[in-house]
This record gives structure tokens, C-alpha cells and sequence, in this order.
């Protein structure tokens, strides 16, 4: 059943209840599950109203803040600090909160929920709902501003690779650019549900600045994404010039070597043929005579390309 279930006071004090009735005696309980759990659905379809019901269980979800009768359906998404696991694969946690309920689930663990859950147990856990939401969001905010700062970081190293010619294509480049575009699929959404989430009714006036400072935050957050993007891009545009550059100048230094050494081949082919009437075949000089000719044809053909301003 549950992964944990507590009794929260206004005081912020806990206790684990012993029955099993959705609200509790204290200002509100707060229900864990892993949607894994094989009763999760026939819990939710016992206790919950149908459409939040059905959104906890959902396999997949994207952020999202929908009211529904005296409640709130809110999805959200943090960084993944699973081990073994990249960041950018963000982790899920579904969401169903009434004035004294408030029902989360998740696929993988959430440690910002864990954070709460160890506060809980400390009996200083959030006071009421709306509290429980800020802290939630709080938490999962700051984990994602560390991870856009460290690919913001990231990508000012490979601007600074930019001015040493030499160096090749980092090998970190295309992963930073998927985890830019990982980061901005939920992001973007969770910008819209906290904005959302703000501006709530259900939400107390008191409560309402911290979520818009939240939600101002997640906004920053995507739009920097949006800024290392098109940096990477150009990082990306910048290597993939000088790769081109390179290739063309070896390109044309072959194309310089043919254009020498294609006149020479001709000469060489002509005077290799083995039939009679060719000249020089009983003159001692005449392969020294054909050497020294085809030297000084490359040496012509030289200055010709250099007067054309070639090379």
C-alpha cells in the first residue's frame, strides 16, 4: 500500500494514523504511494473522484495544474538523482490536494519528496497543503537551477575551446545539447502549471508570492535553456565550419598536387608506350633528358599556380 502516511498538525508535528480513512483528525494527511503498487488504482477509484483518480495513475504524465471540484490535479517534474541515471531524464510526481488531503505519487523516487518525508518525521513538516505544495516546488526548483547552471558552465568551456583552433570536437557536446532539449520538454509546461499554480484560489493569499517568485524562477530557468541552446547550436555550427574549412583546404592542396603531377603523368604515360619510332631509345642521355623536362614542367606549372594566386 502506501509508501507512507502521515497525520499533519498545524504545528507541523506528525504521527502515523491507524485507520484507514482518507482525511484524518489533524489539519490535513498526506498519503505516498508508488504507482507501482498493484492497489493503488482500486484505492484511488474507492477514495478519490474519478478524474483525479485516473490522473495519479497515469503511466506518463506532463505538467499540469487543473482545478476539479475543491481540489487540485498537479503533475510536476525534478531532476533525476536516481543513481545510474542521467539528471535530464526528469522525475515525475502526480499530485491530488484538497484542503486536508494531499495524495502523491511517483514512478521513481522523488528526493524531494523523501526531504519532506524526513521532515514529517522530525515533526516539521509543512502545516497545511498550500505549504506542502511550496515546499515540494521549492525543492524541486532549486535542484533544477544547479542542473541548468552546471550546463550553463559546460557550455561556456566549449566556447572557450573555440579559441584554440586545435582543438578537436568535445565529445560532451551532443549529450549537453540532448540534455538541453530533455530539460526544456518539461520545463517549458511546468513553467505554465506553476504560473497556474499561483495565481490558484484554493491556494492562500499568503502562500501566492512564494509560488510567483517559484514560478519566476522555473521561467528564468527555461529561458536560459533557451539561451544555451542556441550557444550550443553555435558552439556546434562553429566546429562543424572548421572541420569544413579543413576539408576544404586539404581538398584543394590534392587538387594543386593533381593539377602539377597530372601533366607529368601524361608525359610519363607517352613515353612509356613500348612500340618503335620512340625518341631517345638509343640515346644514353634521352632518361635524363625526359627527367630534367619534367622537372622543369612542375617547376612552370608551380609559378603558373602561384601567379593565379592559388595557393
Amino acid at each position: 500500500m502506501p509508501l507512507c502516511v502521515f497525520d499533519i498538525a498545524a504545528d507541523g508535528s506528525a504521527t502515523i494514523p491507524t485507520d484507514t480513512h482518507l482525511n484524518g483528525p489533524a489539519r490535513y494527511r498526506w498519503w505516498h504511494f508508488d504507482i507501482s503498487d498493484p492497489h493503488l488504482a482500486d484505492w484511488c477509484e474507492t477514495n478519490l473522484p474519478a478524474i483525479p483518480a485516473g490522473a495519479l495513475v497515469q503511466p506518463e504524465t506532463r505538467p499540469r495544474c487543473d482545478t476539479y471540484e475543491d481540489g487540485l490535479i498537479l503533475n510536476l517534474r525534478g531532476i533525476n538523482l536516481n543513481a545510474g541515471q542521467p539528471a535530464e531524464e526528469m522525475v515525475s510526481i502526480r499530485m491530488w490536494v484538497t484542503d486536508n488531503v494531499v495524495v502523491t505519487a511517483r514512478v521513481r523516487r522523488v528526493f524531494a519528496i523523501d526531504e519532506i518525508r524526513q521532515s514529517a518525521e522530525a515533526d516539521m513538516a509543512p502545516p497545511t497543503p498550500a505549504a506542502f505544495v511550496t515546499a515540494l516546488v521549492t525543492r524541486l526548483t532549486a535542484r533544477v537551477q544547479a542542473e541548468v547552471m552546471s550546463i550553463s558552465k559546460l557550455t561556456e568551456f566549449f566556447e572557450a575551446d573555440l579559441d584554440d583552433g586545435s582543438t578537436p570536437i568535445p565529445s560532451e557536446l551532443p549529450l549537453a545539447r540532448r540534455r538541453v532539449i530533455r530539460l526544456r520538454r518539461y520545463l517549458d509546461p511546468q513553467r505554465a502549471a506553476l504560473n497556474t499554480l499561483a495565481a490558484e484560489p484554493l491556494i492562500p493569499s499568503e502562500d501566492q508570492p512564494s509560488l510567483r517568485e517559484l514560478a519566476n524562477r522555473t521561467t528564468m530557468a527555461v529561458e536560459e535553456l533557451d539561451a544555451q541552446r542556441e550557444r550550443l547550436n553555435a558552439v556546434q555550427d562553429d566546429h562543424d565550419l572548421d572541420v569544413a574549412r579543413k576539408q576544404a583546404r586539404n581538398s584543394f592542396i590534392l587538387s594543386v598536387g593533381a593539377g602539377i603531377f597530372l601533366p607529368i603523368s601524361f608525359l610519363t604515360g607517352l613515353f612509356g608506350v613500348n612500340i618503335g619510332g620512340m625518341p631517345g631509345l638509343n640515346s644514353p642521355w634521352a632518361f635524363a633528358i625526359l627527367c630534367a623536362s619534367m622537372a622543369l614542367l612542375a617547376v612552370l606549372l608551380l609559378i603558373v599556380i602561384r601567379w593565379k594566386k592559388w595557393i
